[in-house]
């Protein structure tokens, strides 16, 4: 009796590597004796300001601690209105809540999956003064229309945070996201398009929000390091997490350029299928933390996918206006909605090979759903 082939690995929908440049640089810090927030912070902190080109950039415990910190920089306080998306990872709605404010959801763009600029003008309107900010989440790699959006914060004087957790490396109009808004935020969480195991990062050409948030993330500490100005929080980074940052940051460019790579064969095989494929507006570049699709029997497609060993993700299932947390701020969003029931993330990280590639087209092209 001839013996079975073993099963196929599967396609993981996640697969973050650590090389070893970024082994070798913890090895040095290691041996430096210097763990705690230190000079690869401090390097860490220069070199992304620079890769996003603001003067300013913080280095944070996590991305929630990185967005909790820069709405508190931002002046975001007991009672704030912060209009942002119902379509997120909870985070971006936990930050707000953290700084005592509260988070008014405006629909999305049933397209891009961002924030729709005029649906945060009718929410801005309806509430007028109490409006401190706008959040924009640029989700799943897509800068939102950061331009229109630029605008309506210029027009009520609110500040324009980014939630740029899941965009490193995305760009609107020639111009790097972290950059577009009066303050910025990224997560270095392992699955992102650059990790450092945890650990966030603002960035901002503001210098009083920069102060702020160093203060905040350190205790409150002003630059003597012995008088406490504000109350704050322990949120820094460590020198071995930013030993890896800085190494992943070099690597970036070539990171995402693979993901494109990748989201592009696959768009080729899903514009042939009933699928909708990602939408990328002009003058955008999709960083593709995630390649997103829209399927009307998505049960039926994660399962079908499921048997031919392809790990798929739903991000995400339930928006944050309907979740239990959130009780009592409940208004009808269709669109978020009607996403959340539909969207599917298919794997489209750079070290997916070709084979794997090929196994995901071929399972696209026989659905049937």
């Amino acid at each position: 009796m001839s013996e079975q082939a073993p099963p196929e690995p599967r396609v993981s929908i996640a697969d973050p590597r650590i090389e070893a440049a970024e082994r070798e640089h913890v090895a040095d810090v290691l041996e430096s004796g210097h763990l705690a927030s230190g000079p690869e912070v401090d390097a860490f902190q220069s070199e992304y300001a620079a890769y996003c080109g603001t003067d300013r950039a913080v280095a944070t415990a996590n991305g929630t601690a990185a967005l909790h910190a820069a709405l508190h920089a931002a002046g975001v306080s007991m009672g704030d209105r912060v209009v942002t998306t119902p379509f997120s990872f909870v985070a971006t709605a936990n930050a707000i809540r953290l700084c005592n404010g509260v988070p008014l959801f405006a629909d999305i763009d049933p397209e891009t999956y961002n924030l729709d600029p005029y649906a945060v003008e009718d929410v801005i309107r309806t509430h007028d003064e109490e409006v401190e900010a706008i959040v924009a989440v640029h989700l799943y790699g897509l800068p939102a229309e950061m331009d229109h959006l630029r605008d309506i914060a210029d027009t009520y004087d609110l500040a324009l945070v980014e939630d740029a957790a899941q965009a490193h490396g995305a760009t609107y109009d020639g111009q790097d996201v972290g950059s577009l808004g009066d303050v910025a935020t990224f997560s270095f969480y392992p699955t992102k398009n650059m990790t450092t195991g945890e650990g966030g990062m603002v960035t901002t050409d503001d210098e009083e929000i920069a102060d702020r948030t160093e203060q905040f993330i350190n205790h409150g500490r002003d630059e003597s390091g012995y008088e406490h100005v504000r109350v704050g929080h322990n949120f820094r980074m460590t020198d071995l997490e930013a030993a890896i940052g800085r190494e992943q940051l070099k690597r970036l460019d070539e990171m995402v350029e693979a993901r494109r790579k990748n989201a592009s064969r696959l768009t080729e095989t899903v514009t042939e299928t009933d699928l909708v494929a990602p939408h990328e507006p002009s003058g955008r570049t999709h960083a593709y933390h995630q390649y997103t699709i829209r399927c009307a029997d998505r049960d039926a497609l994660v399962d079908h996918l499921d048997d031919y060993g392809i790990d798929t993700g739903v991000y995400y299932p339930t928006p944050i206006h309907e979740q239990p947390a959130y009780e009592g701020l409940y208004r009808e969003l269709p669109n978020a909605e009607e996403a959340a029931d539909e969207v599917l993330s298919l794997p489209v990280h750079p070290n997916l090979t070709d084979d794997e590639l090929t196994r995901i087209e071929s399972a696209l092209e026989v659905f049937d759903g």
